[in-house]
């Protein structure tokens, strides 16, 4: 072979290793391009709507489905997605959704659904069943949206954000329907899989109990990881100055939930019937913690009343008349609290202290079961309050601590009709110390009249006084016997009593 031909052949070589490349770039790119024109081709097919459908059925346990996707190159628009559902989600429809397929994660056997927002949003709850697991009909949904697309296409789906313009949520509670209205919600991945946080922002709620307003949302934190929702920040409007705000979390498996808080700016007014909100008056603020620990929801908090004024109960008024003083009829309190439990529809005040420094101060409990009032109380008064009052300060009011007299006071009735058990003991004991302090004249009379008695019946009379002196219970039972002595009842008549003089 001539020294020229060996030259050729490293050119040769060069040649033959440039053709291979050139084909094997012309298999790449002729295999990018079948590979584009078949994901194209499944994205704008009805297959890739059902496999979204599916994976967005999955993740909210309902059924439900796409309408048509319009697409603009990886941008896609759709009018609805509709569904229902029978377990936690009863129903969802989102309109107006814009959203784009990234193509970062196709390698990754996953499609990134980028920049995601909806117009409105509504979704419908049912937290009163039991929490149950996902229906075979989504599950068999997605299996049969799997077998429809290319083997090496991903098989899941990732949501890289969401932004809600207008949500509207129903809750359906043990107690009644919960509803939020025009809530503007931001979505985004928290790290691990199907982890978010959500901000939403503005709106209205309305909870399922009369005492509570329309409240105004201003924040919403949330974090949702493994069915379960976090609470981490909230702050929500209420009445005209009131604040509500609390964090929490909710176990959507196990339907077990906590929520702790606070409660400010709200005025006695604003909370309690018409007919309590002249008596009691102040500003309000109270702690709360909410859970359900055997699934029964159970509230607990103390509550605390600031600038407070209790003008026209019962046993006040009736102080204010049989003591000649103005001073009970509008009590302003310097301490007003108390810790209190709501369960089962009843709500129990228990370590309650009213004080007015000077005046009283008011211990003890109270039950309210419905519209009926069960107390157990200690009043104490300051010494010489009740000094009009023949037998009050010896003895219905015993000296005790703080330097005040003490006695017993049992609260029974209504909250629109509450009555006390005071005024009957403390016109008993007036009435009987009345008997007491029979003038001489009086004795003088009796003794006349005995003179003029024979000695048997005589004797018959002083054993009748005898008999009346040993059971002093039954002219106790004589209340209104001596209510009419002392010029009223348990709530004396105003026209029955003199008016209280001024004090200087």
């Amino acid at each position: 072979m001539s020294r020229r031909s060996r030259k050729r052949n490293p050119d040769a070589s060069a040649n033959w290793l440039g053709k291979i490349l050139i084909a094997t770039g012309l298999a790449l790119i002729l295999l990018v391009g079948l590979a584009y024109i078949s994901l194209m081709t499944f994205l704008r097919g009805d297959s890739f709507r059902k496999f979204l459908s599916a994976e967005v059925s999955q993740a909210t346990n309902v059924t439900g489905e796409f309408s048509p996707f319009k697409w603009d190159g990886l941008a896609v628009e759709t009018d609805a997605f509709t569904a229902h559902g029978e377990n936690f989600v009863t129903a969802l429809k989102a309109e107006g959704l814009h959203t784009e397929v990234g193509m970062g994660g196709i390698w990754r056997g996953i499609w990134e659904i980028r920049s995601s927002s909806l117009q409105r949003l509504e979704l419908s709850v049912d937290a009163s069943q039991s929490a149950v697991g996902p229906s075979a009909a989504v599950s068999q949904a997605k299996s049969k949206s799997l077998s429809k697309k290319p083997a090496w296409l991903p098989s899941e789906a990732a949501l890289e954000g969401l932004e809600i313009k207008h949500m509207a949520l129903n809750v359906q509670l043990e107690k009644g329907a919960a509803t939020a209205n025009d809530m503007a919600v931001k979505l985004r991945p928290a790290g691990p899989k199907n982890a978010y946080r959500a901000e939403i922002k503005g709106g209205t709620i309305r909870l399922p109990f009369m005492i509570l307003p329309v409240l105004s949302l201003e924040r919403l934190d949330l974090r949702f990881q493994d069915r379960q929702l976090f609470l981490t920040a909230s702050d929500v409007r209420a009445w005209e100055r009131g604040r509500i705000q609390a964090a929490g979390e909710w176990d959507m498996k196990t339907k077990r939930y906590a929520l702790e808080g606070s409660a400010s700016g709200i005025t006695c007014e604003e909370v309690l019937s018409e007919d309590w909100s002249k008596r009691l008056q102040g500003n309000v603020s109270t702690t709360f913690t909410v859970e359900n620990p055997s699934l029964a929801p159970t509230a607990r908090g103390k509550l605390t009343i600031e600038n407070g004024t209790l003008t026209a109960l019962p046993v006040l008024d009736t102080l204010a008349a049989y003591a000649d003083t103005r001073r009970f009829r509008v009590i302003n309190l310097n301490e007003a609290h108390t810790s209190w439990v709501w369960r089962k529809g009843e709500l129990v005040l228990c370590d309650l202290v009213i004080f007015s420094e000077g005046l009283i101060r008011l211990e003890g409990s109270l039950t309210i079961r419905g519209e009926n009032l069960d107390g157990a109380f200690r009043m104490g008064l300051a010494p010489g309050t009740l000094a009009t009052i023949p037998g009050a300060e010896t003895d219905v009011f015993t000296p005790g601590e703080r330097g005040l007299l003490w006695a017993p006071l049992r609260i029974s009735g209504t909250l629109e009709n509450p009555k006390e058990d005071l005024s009957d003991r403390l016109m008993m004991a007036a009435g009987l110390r009345i008997f007491d302090q029979i003038p001489e004249s009086g004795e003088k009379v009796i003794k006349f009249t005995r003179s003029l008695i024979p000695e048997n019946q005589s004797k018959t009379i002083d054993q009748g006084i005898k008999l009346l002196e040993e059971n002093s219970d039954l002219l106790r039972d004589a209340s209104g016997i001596l209510g009419s002595i002392l010029g009223g009842s348990s709530s004396p008549p105003e026209s029955h009593v003199p008016p209280p003089a001024e004090e200087e």
